[in-house]
């Protein structure tokens, strides 16, 4: 035997002998038994925190429906990134400030009820999540199916979903659960046979208002809109997002292995100020074929901010999600006022994005022009940073810091400008992941370190599949890319609807309000290679502000599953793109590699 394989299957079994094992049945768990599992589980994990004295800890769950309720649950006060803001949460499964665990819930489904973040991992070191599924039993998202469409009328008759509970009040359809109602605003219509969203709808009005209940569990609403015919399912949805069903903030090297997502009213995970994620089999997924919902989150399926070291997903399934699959950045704060040549006062900007750690002292930072969004030159260093308005954690908006070196003299005299934190900004790997049948696009990725995108299948992602962004001046979500790669991935009928940045089946979109009067580029080192795409529309690559773009290996096939929409005419269109390359492509129908229009 070798002695370095021998020295790691003493040190695996070291490990092994130390580990505890903490079987949450000793603490009168019962799986299906329906009871409130939230005070049971929350009083076994602060006894199992404190009895653990820092060893490496295994926590079971035994296989099994176990049902929480707020009733009992942890309390939290937690400020989550581009989410809303509630506070206090009332929390179902808490591991605070602990090493070396690894919760496995062998298969346990964890059905919440009412309004609650299911899962908050905070300041933990080497921790795992696994074996396990996140679902709420009455989701915020009502689902109805469209039995008659009457033009004539202008009426649309519907039968809401058996597990929905609603009523009709001052002839309004109000969605209901436990500790919650409201009357949905808006909503997204699918293909009863294939759970697709509807051919060119995207986002569309719902009949919830003057609306008659004509036999029980079925309605009739004045509502006109001819793509809902019958069969066509729609879900209802209103503008919240509280809590995401998975939080991991001030972790440093997560696991998440074959957990998956049924449904949460925010993101189904939400990572932020993180040091290395590894999501393996991690899915946002429906119940399989057989599942009557057609929906998933309320938003996206796992979203990265602020979050350095290697985020990994791999093996992964998102569908039906109401927007992206991944959606990896950083926050800029604005600049504000500047106090001396040293320091200035910065905040964040954006309602859902705030109240959380942005940096540390010794952190790098870069300050970009916010309407140019021109990177100015060289690098700074915080010297000290402090929360002004509120402590960090607890609703802070503006940070004064200081920096270690003088500040170029035009920031904070006039001009808008941001501050990117370099040092919390990761590398990516997203691989061998299905992307699918989900609103608005598939991949984000805003970082300046290698991001590489292989193996993927994008299965009609109803707008853009992938976007590569970066914006400071609406959602202030950094930064611009510089070494991207995209490869052996899978384009099937991207851009079935129009939505934000859907500009071609790879958008490189940088939001740029006054591009006429950028001299500087924005993206850069970019390859997109042997990829195929099988499209029945034109565009096939955006890209806005970019030095250094290749398109090469790839291959176009042109189908006819839908007719033709989207505006932009061209296979490729570039505005300020230079040093790019688009050769040895292999078209199949259509316009080729030759039409590139340029702005």
């Amino acid at each position: 035997m070798k002695p370095a394989f021998l020295a790691a299957m003493l040190l695996s079994l070291a490990a092994a002998s130390c580990t505890k094992t903490y079987d949450l049945a000793d603490y009168g768990l019962v799986p299906d038994s329906g009871e409130n599992a939230s005070p049971l589980v929350y009083s076994a994990l602060k006894r199992i925190k404190a009895e653990s004295g820092g060893r490496n800890v295994r926590i079971v769950l035994p296989a099994g429906r176990y049902d929480f309720h707020a009733d009992g649950a942890a309390s939290r006060e937690y400020y989550i990134s581009n989410h809303d803001q509630p506070n206090p949460k009332a929390v179902g499964i808490v591991l605070e400030d602990m090493r070396n665990v690894t919760f496995d819930g062998q298969g346990a489904e964890l059905v919440f009820h009412g309004r609650m973040l299911p899962v908050a991992i905070v300041d933990c070191r080497n921790c795992t999540l696994r074996n396990l599924s996140v679902d709420f039993a009455n989701p915020h998202i009502s689902q109805v199916r469209v039995t008659e469409n009457d033009p004539d009328t202008g009426t649309i008759t519907y039968e809401v979903a058996p597990w929905v509970e609603y009523e009709i009040r001052d002839s309004m359809f109000v969605a209901k659960g436990e500790g919650w109602e409201h009357v949905p605003a808006l909503g997204m219509a699918f293909e009863g046979d294939t759970k697709r969203v509807v051919y060119n709808t995207g986002d569309i009005g719902v009949g919830t208002r003057g609306v008659v209940e004509v036999a029980p569990r079925t309605i009739r609403a004045p509502w006109r809109n001819t793509a809902l015919v019958e069969g066509t399912v729609v879900v209802f949805r209103g503008y919240g997002r509280p809590a995401p069903g998975i939080f991991l903030y001030r972790d440093s090297n997560a696991m998440l292995k074959d957990v998956t997502v049924h449904y949460a009213e925010g993101m189904g995970l939400l990572a932020q100020v993180c040091d290395g994620i590894t999501l393996d089999g991690f899915s946002v997924a429906l119940r399989g074929a057989d599942d009557p919902r057609y929906f998933t989150t309320q938003a996206d399926a796992t979203h990265f901010s602020g979050c350095k070291g290697r985020i990994v997903s791999r093996n992964g399934l998102y569908e039906n999600m109401m927007d992206d699959a991944i959606n990896v950045h950083g926050t800029y704060l604005k600049v504000v006022s500047r106090e001396n040549d040293r320091t200035l006062m910065a905040d964040y900007m954006h309602g859902q994005s705030y109240g959380f750690v942005w940096g540390h002292a010794g952190d790098e930072v870069q300050f970009i022009a916010s309407r140019r969004m021109e990177v100015l030159d060289g690098t700074n260093v915080i010297a000290s940073i402090e929360a002004v308005d509120n402590p960090v954690d607890k609703g802070v908006k503006r940070f004064r810091i200081a920096f270690e070196q003088p500040l170029d003299e035009n920031i904070g005299r006039g001009e808008d400008f941001g501050i990117e934190n370099l040092e919390w900004t990761p590398e990516v790997y997203f691989a061998d992941n299905v992307i699918r049948n989900n609103r608005a696009r598939g991949a984000l990725f805003s970082t300046p370190r290698r991001t590489l995108v292989e193996g993927n299948l994008f299965d009609h992602t109803s707008g853009t599949a992938i976007l590569l962004c970066g914006d400071c001046n609406g959602w202030f979500e950094t930064g611009a890319c510089r070494d991207v790669t995209i490869r052996r991935n899978r384009f099937v009928n991207a851009l079935t609807s129009m939505y934000q940045f859907t500009n071609a089946v790879i958008s490189i979109y940088p939001e740029v309000p006054d591009l006429p009067l950028q001299e500087r580029y924005f993206h850069s080192g970019i390859v997109i290679e042997d990829n195929e795409f099988d499209t029945f529309d034109v565009p096939i690559l955006f890209a806005r502000s970019v030095d250094g773009l290749v398109f090469r290996r790839n291959v176009v096939r042109q189908n006819e599953e839908y007719a033709q929409m989207h505006w932009n005419t061209h296979r490729f269109l570039f505005e300020r793109v230079k040093n790019d390359v688009i050769g040895q492509n292999e078209f199949a129908g259509g316009a080729g590699e030759y039409d590139v229009a340029r702005e």
